[in-house]
Parts: C-alpha cells; structure tokens; sequence
C-alpha cells in the first residue's frame, strides 16, 4: 500500500516527537529528574543514590531576600573627614538573606538562656553583654546600664554592648539553634505522617513516637542534631554581612529601577532625596526617616514634637523600612560587618563579592601600631550605618568607621545576614 506525501509527513512528525521525548526533559536543580542523565541509573532505589525532593531554600526566621546585583559601591557624601577609605566603584554581589532588622535585646536574651544551661561558665561569661557601654561619669546613664539588656520594656530594643567577636559566635550559635529545630519539626513531620515501618511495630513504635514528640517540644538549647546538606532542608550559616552585602542592601537601588538597568539617580541615604524627613504627602510626611542626633545636645527635638521619637535607641520596627524591606539600615545603632578594616581596601577587592578577611596584599606590618602611629591592626573591624548618637553624615551607607574586634559601645549592634544557595532569585 502506498503512502501519501501527508501520511509520510505525519509518521515523520510522530517519530520525532517519540525520539524528543526519549531523551526526556532538560534537568534542573528542582527537578534533577527521576534517574542520572550521567548514568541512567534510577534514583532512590534501596540501597541506591538517594535524591530528595527540593523546591528551593526555605527563608529562615527573621530573614529578608536580596536579590543580588551590581551596583556603585562607596561614598557619595562630601568625604568630611578627609579618610578617602570608599572611593567608588562598580561591584557585583550575589543574592543573599538579610536579617530585617537589628538583633533585639530578646534574641539575645534567648541566646543567653541556652548557653547558660548547656555550657560552662566560663563561655557563658564570655557571652554577656557589656552593659556599663552606658556608663558616663559625667552623665546618669545608671538606669541603662541596669535595665536596657533585661528589663521587658527594651526587649525589642537592638542590642548594643556587644563585640564583633561576640556576634559571630551568635550566629555560629543561631545557625545550630536553627537547623537543629527545623531537623526537630522534620521528624514531627515524619511521625505524624504515619511511618508504616513505626507503625507495624506496635507498642514499641508507639513508644518511639511519644518519644520523638518529647523530643520535638522541648525548647531549644544546645542544638546538636543538624539534617545532612542533602535534604535540602538544612539552611546554610548565619554570618555577619560583608561591608558589600550591607551597602548594597542599605542602598537598596532596587527602589530607584525602572525599564532595563536604567537607575535615575544614586543614593545617599537609605532613602531617595537628601532629607531626613518624609517628603510624601500623607499623614507620614515631615516625619523623621531614622534615629539620630540632629546637632550638639539635640537627640530628639522637643517634648510634644519630638522629632525622631526617641533620645537613646529605638525599637528594631520603628521608622519605615527602606526598598529591600530591611529597617533601620541608617540609624538607631551601627552595625558590625565581617571585613577587616582596611583604609585603601576599595583598591584590592574583588569586583564579585568583595571582602576583606585578612591582611593579603595589605599586611598588618605596614602600620606601625605598635610605636602609637597607627590605630590599624589584625584586629579592627569595620561598622557602618550610624547610630542614634550621631549626626547624618554616619548615616550614609558608604560611610565607614572600625573598631578592635573585642571592644563594644552603646552605639553598636549588628544583624544576620545567609547566602541564597543555587539562584539569584
């Protein structure tokens, strides 16, 4: 029998779809398929290659998303102090999670309750923090060195009086608490999902399960369960921000993007335009952006039209949030970034992902610390943002201060920022 021109086209056509289909779709990292395209071996057989179900990285508690970019990093302030320590430049930097805002005296609190059960005192010691940042001799501060970390009035204050040492091991702390009770409502999960191996076990497989869910409702203090990386389920470490991460989410030049990568205007604050009030009509307008100190002795305005509502810290959700949804990235309290601090820093970094960890290509020996000629060591880190005690220059984002890493103020706080594991969105 003979075939029609059409006929053959449509065989054609119904033979390339079988062959297109044999190769199957094109693998993701969400959906890697049911067996290896390396190998055509089948994926979580017994015994085999298991693959888990993954559909992108959970945010973790208090966490914001930054979507990664390029962007002009440095200052655009008149540079007053004359330290030429952030000239500009272009930079990229990978989407990351940040903390929405500061670290509360209540987070901390909590931090402080699981090391004191579940570590020696000695470490717990090391832990406090220094609450006589407030003391003044020739100021009565007295009331804030006693009651700002503990009392409940302040428990959503940010936390001050903590070095750069101590922030890291809470969020080399917070990283374990986390994980260890996500890996806890995993198992919880798994048990109430009726596991039938637990199940056909009886007695015993009950008992198994009260206990797991014991073990799922006790408060969280040591952790010492963690899921494998694998499961995709684990987050990745709590860490102070890079001195990048921090500017470039400060900025937050996302608010200023419109059609392609066109950008109207920089940023010298948090905020678009030079003010420090609220330009947009509505009930908001006039009202202040961030807590600082406007000028000598004036760290709120007057009693009835208090101008930025209040004359010491405030509290971690106060003042609008900037376009990444992060608060108080200008004001309130500086915040310690991971880098170490060098002056001409801005020369040597890398243009993707810049940081500073160490003294390579800047060593510490070229600064003669040791005969009083120069504050700069192994040791001192950067902060940035500004606090409620200074004037609105610190309050930029390319602004740039350090301190010794084991040193605290009153004026100096800091928050957690996560890498955004396998995209960049």
């Amino acid at each position: 029998m003979r075939l029609s021109l059409k006929s053959v086209a449509i065989l054609l056509a119904g033979v390339a779809i079988v062959s297109s289909c044999s190769k199957g779709k094109k693998h993701t990292s969400l959906d890697p398929g049911k067996s290896s395209n390396a190998t055509g071996i089948a994926y979580n057989k017994k015994g085999g290659f298991q693959v888990k179900s993954f559909k992108g990285q959970p945010t973790g508690p208090n966490l914001v998303f930054i979507e990664g970019g390029r962007f002009t990093m440095g200052a655009l302030e008149e540079d007053v102090v004359n330290s030429r320590d952030n000239l500009e430049r272009t930079v990229s930097v990978q989407s990351f999670y940040m903390d929405e805002t500061e670290i509360a005296n209540i987070n901390y609190l909590e931090y402080l309750n699981a090391i004191q059960k579940d570590s020696s005192q000695e470490f717990y010691e090391s832990t406090l923090p220094d609450t006589t940042v407030w003391k003044n001799e020739l100021a009565f501060n007295d009331s804030y060195v006693e009651q700002y970390l503990r009392y409940p009035g302040f428990r959503m204050y940010p936390l001050v009086g903590v070095s750069w040492t101590q922030a890291n091991d809470y969020c080399s702390w917070r990283t374990a608490a986390v994980n260890t009770n996500l890996a806890m409502q995993n198992a919880k999960k798994g048990s109430k999902g009726g596991d039938k191996k637990t199940a056909s076990k009886g007695k015993k497989g009950a008992a198994e399960k009260g206990s797991a869910e014991k073990v799922a409702a006790k408060p969280v203090a040591v952790p010492n369960q963690r899921l494998a990386i694998e499961s995709g389920i684990v987050l990745p470490n709590y860490r102070l921000p890079t001195e990048a991460e921090w500017e470039y989410a400060a900025k937050a030049m996302i608010g200023t993007q419109y059609e392609d990568e066109n950008q109207t205007n920089q940023r010298i604050y948090p905020w678009d335009g030079p003010s420090m009030r609220n330009p947009r009509n509505g009930r908001h307008k006039g009202e202040m952006l961030a807590n600082y100190k406007r000028g000598r002795g004036d760290f709120a305005g007057i009693a009835g039209k208090s101008n930025d509502g209040a004359i010491i810290t405030q509290e971690v959700y106060k003042y609008p949030a900037n376009d990444f949804g992060l608060y108080n990235m200008a004001g309130n309290v500086n915040e310690w970034v991971m880098d170490l601090y060098r002056p001409l820093s801005y020369g040597d970094f890398s243009d993707l992902n810049p940081v500073r960890r160490s003294d390579f290509l800047d060593k510490e020996n070229n600064y003669d610390k040791k005969n009083n000629n120069s504050l700069i060591d192994n040791k001192v880190r950067v902060f940035k943002g500004g606090a409620w005690s200074d004037v609105a220059y610190w309050l930029s984002p390319g602004t740039r201060r350090f301190l010794d890493q084991d040193s605290a103020t009153s004026t100096i706080g800091f928050r957690c920022a996560m890498i955004r594991a396998g995209t960049n969105k």
